[in-house]
C-alpha cells in the first residue's frame, strides 16, 4: 500500500521547506525582474530555481507559484525585449 504526499502530515518546521521557500521567492523575484532587464539570461535561470524549490516542497502551493511567475516572466520578458529592440541575453 502506498502512501500518498498528501495523506502525510506537513512538518511546517523543516528546514527543506525553509529553503524551497526562499528558493520560490527568489525565483519570483527574478521573474519579475527579467521582465525588465536580459530576460535571455535571468529567465531560465529563475525557472531552473523555481523548479529545483518545486522539487524541495511537497505542498507545491507557493513552489508553484514561483514556476509560473518565472516562466511567464521570462515569456513576456522575451517579448518586451523583441518588440522595443532591447538586448535579449
Amino acid at each position: 500500500m502506498s502512501v500518498h504526499p498528501e495523506e502525510l502530515p506537513a512538518d511546517r518546521s523543516r528546514p527543506l521547506y525553509t529553503v524551497a521557500g526562499f528558493l520560490s521567492a527568489a525565483a519570483i523575484f527574478a521573474g519579475i525582474v527579467a521582465l525588465f532587464y536580459y530576460p535571455g539570461r535571468l529567465g531560465p535561470a529563475a525557472i531552473v530555481i523555481a523548479l529545483v524549490g518545486a522539487g524541495m516542497n511537497p505542498t507545491r502551493k507557493f513552489s508553484g507559484l514561483g514556476v509560473a511567475v518565472a516562466s511567464l516572466g521570462w515569456f513576456f520578458g522575451m517579448i518586451i525585449a523583441v518588440v522595443l529592440d532591447r538586448p535579449l541575453f
